[in-house]
Formats: C-alpha cells, sequence, structure tokens
C-alpha cells in the first residue's frame, strides 16, 4: 500500500483531492459527499465520453480519469487520508524508513503476534483478537481524528504509524481466519 500523495493535478482541475471533490480539508470526511462528488466527476471525465475527441482529448480525459480514482482511493481510506494530509502539510511521516515506535507498544504488538500465532486456527480464538483489535483501531483512528482537528501534527505522525502496525495486523488476522475456515 502506498502513502505517498498523488502527482500534480490535470489541467483545469483543483490542486489537492480535497479541493477536487468540493470537500474541506480535514481528517473527518463526508463519505456520502465524496461518494456523490466522485460519480459526478467520474461521469464528467470518464475516457468513453471523450472517444470522438482528438488523441490529446482523450489522453486528457485518461489523465483526469486516473487522477479522480488515485484521489477517490486516497481521501476514502482513513490510513491514506492521513498519510495525505501530512503530505500537504509539508510532513514525511517516513513510513518507510523509520521503524521507530514508543517501547510499550512494541511489547503489545510481540504479544498480539504471539496470540495470533498460539490462536492458530482457532476460530474462537481469532474472532476474539479480531473483535480486540477492531476496538484498538476505533481508539487509534479517534486520537488521529482529535489530533488533526488540533493541528497536533506530530503526535498524528505517531498515530498514524502505529496505525499502520494495526491495519498489518488486522490483514494478518484476516488472512489466518480464511485459513481456519477454508
Amino acid at each position: 500500500m502506498s502513502l505517498t500523495a498523488s502527482g500534480a493535478a490535470p489541467q483545469g482541475a483543483p490542486g489537492n483531492h480535497f479541493q477536487l471533490f468540493g470537500l474541506p480539508q480535514g481528517f473527518a470526511v463526508d463519505r456520502e459527499a465524496l461518494d456523490r462528488a466522485y460519480r459526478a466527476l467520474q461521469a464528467a471525465v470518464h475516457p468513453d465520453r471523450h472517444v470522438s475527441g482528438s488523441d490529446a482529448a482523450q489522453r486528457l480525459a485518461m489523465q483526469q480519469a486516473t487522477r479522480v480514482n488515485e484521489a477517490y482511493a486516497t481521501l476514502r481510506r482513513p490510513l491514506q487520508r492521513a498519510a495525505y494530509l501530512l503530505a500537504l502539510a509539508g510532513i514525511d511521516p517516513e513510513v518507510d524508513t523509520n521503524t521507530r515506535m514508543p517501547l510499550d507498544f512494541l511489547m503489545t504488538q510481540m504479544q498480539l503476534r504471539e496470540q495470533l500465532e498460539q490462536a492458530g486456527k482457532d476460530v474462537l480464538q481469532l474472532e476474539a483478537l479480531a473483535a480486540q483489535l477492531q476496538q484498538d483501531l476505533a481508539q487509534a483512528y479517534q486520537e488521529i481524528a482529535a489530533q488533526f482537528a488540533q493541528q497536533a501534527l506530530p503526535q498524528a505522525v505517531d498515530t498514524l504509524r502505529r496505525l499502520m502496525f494495526l491495519e498489518k495486523f488486522a490483514d494478518d488476522i484476516e488472512h489466518a481466519q480464511g485459513e481456519a475456515l477454508g
């Protein structure tokens, strides 16, 4: 999963993803408004609407459709939206190079990994782990929302990095559940 901001806006399009969809810039996003704006933009720029145009017009339509899709994918997912907001603020969370985390969080991660390993294919244990993790994720997303609202961006960077660990662990649990059931 890439957490980098998308490239430059196509000709005539607003500069950032929030502007593109006519949404206020912030972590909290009205999903219904985002979905409506996405459908409207997609209908307007879809390459099929420009098949009779010049090669340049078709390329532009393809670029715009790609931009709309990338922007939508970024804003609809909280983890990517948080990384994008940090990028807009000029902050690199160094997610690929900085693995420094608080010791208590790393210890918790180790304990969770051990619990996952011990659960093996026990569906009930995996469900319990998944339920606890969903609570942890919800709390972390509330924290990062508050941090963005308060412009506490250094703290948002730390929470983003923690969320990445939690989301990865959620994927691992889901994989283990699939193996246990299949």
